[in-house]
Parts: structure tokens; sequence; C-alpha cells
């Protein structure tokens, strides 16, 4: 019974943390290579995206921004942005 419990205070150290991935590193991101960040990234898609939102009454601007809405995301992912 006291083997399991004093295996937990064993000389081996905990094993590191996993390194955090981070999109804006063109050597963890490839799909980045220019290291842009979330707020750079795909202004084409962005600014249509934004005024469509603004221009569109609000109650219908969720249907009628649809497209430029998944385009932008898809932007996004084809920078390696988790969206």
């Amino acid at each position: 019974m006291f083997s399991s419990i004093s295996s937990w205070w064993g000389g081996s150290p905990a094993p590191a943390a996993p390194e955090k991935f981070d999109p804006t590193d063109p050597k963890q991101n490839p799909l980045n290579p220019k290291g842009l960040k979330p707020c750079c990234a795909c202004p084409e898609t962005k600014s249509a995206r934004d005024d469509c939102f603004l221009k569109t009454d609000g109650a219908e601007a969720d249907e009628k921004c649809r497209e430029l809405v998944q385009r932008h995301i898809a932007c996004m992912r084809g920078l390696g942005f988790k969206v």
C-alpha cells in the first residue's frame, strides 16, 4: 500500500510541459511565414466582413454577412489560427 504512495515522491522529476503553439511564430507555423498577428491577418476579408456588419441592420446582419464571415474564418485558418 505505501509503495504506491512513496512513488509519488520518487526521484524522477515531472515531465516538462510541452511548448505552447504560437501561430505567429514562423518557426512553429509555416502557414504564417510573415508572423502576422490575428489583428493584422487577412485584411481584405476582415474589412469586407466589418463593412457588412456596419452597413446592415442588426437583425439581418447574421444572414447577410454569413458568407463574408466564413471567408474570413477560412483565411485565418489558412494562416494556422484556431478560429
